[in-house]
């Protein structure tokens, strides 16, 4: 099940990029939301939260699409998380992006929500 909750995520986030609005993407999210990105050319992750503009980044975005391949799906908290190891690839003008990701899911009643999220790029 929680396969299918991610892979309807990354579909938000396709659609997204091409209606410019984070709408779908933000509805997967726990309003308790933090993300962390980062790259190798800085020294801490950039912290990022549920009411960040979603739909400013989907503008600085033209001709892309998101893919996900799981690693790793550990159940915790008695089924009530999830936490998600894989490798995310952002395809921008037909270029890949590739980077390591770790999510975690919670059941917040009854709907799996996104509560965290971890963004390491390989470059």
């Amino acid at each position: 099940m929680i396969k299918e909750i991610l892979n309807g995520y990354f579909i938000a986030w396709n659609e997204g990029f091409i209606s410019k609005n984070g709408d779908g993407i933000r509805a997967y999210m726990s309003k308790s939301f933090v993300g962390y990105w980062a790259h190798s050319n800085i020294d801490k992750p950039e912290p990022y939260y549920y009411d960040y503009d979603l739909n400013s980044v989907l503008r600085q975005m033209d001709n892309a699409e998101k893919s996900f391949e799981v690693v790793s799906i550990t159940e915790r908290k008695n089924g009530e998380e999830y936490l998600i190891l894989g490798r995310e690839t952002n395809l921008i003008n037909s270029k890949p992006f590739t980077a390591q990701c770790m999510f975690v899911w919670r059941n917040e009643d009854n709907e799996w929500k996104l509560l965290r999220e971890y963004i390491e790029l390989e470059r």
